[in-house]
């Protein structure tokens, strides 16, 4: 069952990231979930979380610190703290109406949707009720973010998106090609690639003779099958990906009941 439809116009707005709330892209979806909503507050991280995934901060308390601007602060922990704590507490009186998370800098396709900081934003929304959006922009290394493809592209869809709802069970994860917007060929819904970043791994020594990593940031990634994510991204498209929070394998349940019933 879908969820409601929602009338951006009138939407109380959470915006969130894993790039901290300084980055540009925050700022970004800052500037369209203002032009779009009704009323928008800011709740991200104090510094970069990237692949930060859905973690919570247990073992240590939590600070807010009220950031410059309207409605703005950041949180000394995790996306998922972040939202928790913009849901739970600073919008405690009314809950926000949709959560928007991003814009990130760099694209979460793939199997790098479990580890995205991102994407747990929009999970988080989603466990405590609320809708939630992902946003990111396919970039690599030290290309030029192109934030204005975002700003020209998102508001149609954020406004299609909410219009026609999702279950309340999953998150929608949107990946913006990282070209101009005249050279964007569309808008398609494509499923999860397979893939992931972190495939290589650099051994070196410290300044005391240990021995350290360094994950770096290569990636094996199926970029060919149609109706994927990174194919529709690498064709220059905009890829919708709905993801659910329900992880169970049905196919394998039924195998297994049979084993042990």
């Amino acid at each position: 069952m879908a969820a409601d439809t929602l009338d951006l116009g009138k939407a109380r707005i959470l915006v969130s990231n894993d790039d901290g709330i300084h980055a540009p892209g925050l700022k970004t979806l800052e500037k369209i979930a203002r032009a779009l909503g009704r009323e928008v507050w800011v709740v991200a991280p104090e510094t970069e979380q990237s692949a930060a995934s859905h973690s919570l901060t247990r073992r240590r308390p939590l600070r807010i610190r009220k950031a410059t601007g309207r409605q703005r602060f950041a949180v000394d922990g995790s996306p998922t703290d972040s939202v928790l704590i913009g849901i739970r507490h600073l919008l405690k009186d009314k809950p926000p109406d949709l959560v928007l998370s991003g814009v990130n800098r760099g694209g979460n396709l793939c199997d790098d949707v479990t580890y995205s900081g991102t994407i747990a934003a929009a999970f988080e929304a989603a466990l405590l009720g609320i809708p939630g959006i992902a946003l990111s922009l396919a970039t690599e290394g030290s290309k030029t973010a192109r934030w204005d493809t975002v700003e020209n592209w998102a508001p149609d869809v954020l406004r299609r998106l909410c219009t026609t709802g999702w279950p309340a069970n999953v998150v929608i994860n949107v990946n913006f090609p990282n070209r101009p917007a005249d050279q964007v060929v569309g808008v398609e819904v494509t499923a999860q690639g397979t893939g992931k970043t972190g495939q290589g791994l650099l051994e070196s020594v410290d300044p005391h003779g240990d021995t350290i990593f360094w994950l770096g940031s290569e990636t094996h990634e199926e970029r060919h099958r149609d109706g994927r994510d990174v194919e529709a991204i690498n064709r220059g498209a905009i890829s919708i990906t709905p993801l659910s929070l329900d992880l169970t394998h049905r196919p394998t349940v039924k195998t297994l009941r049979s084993v042990f019933s």
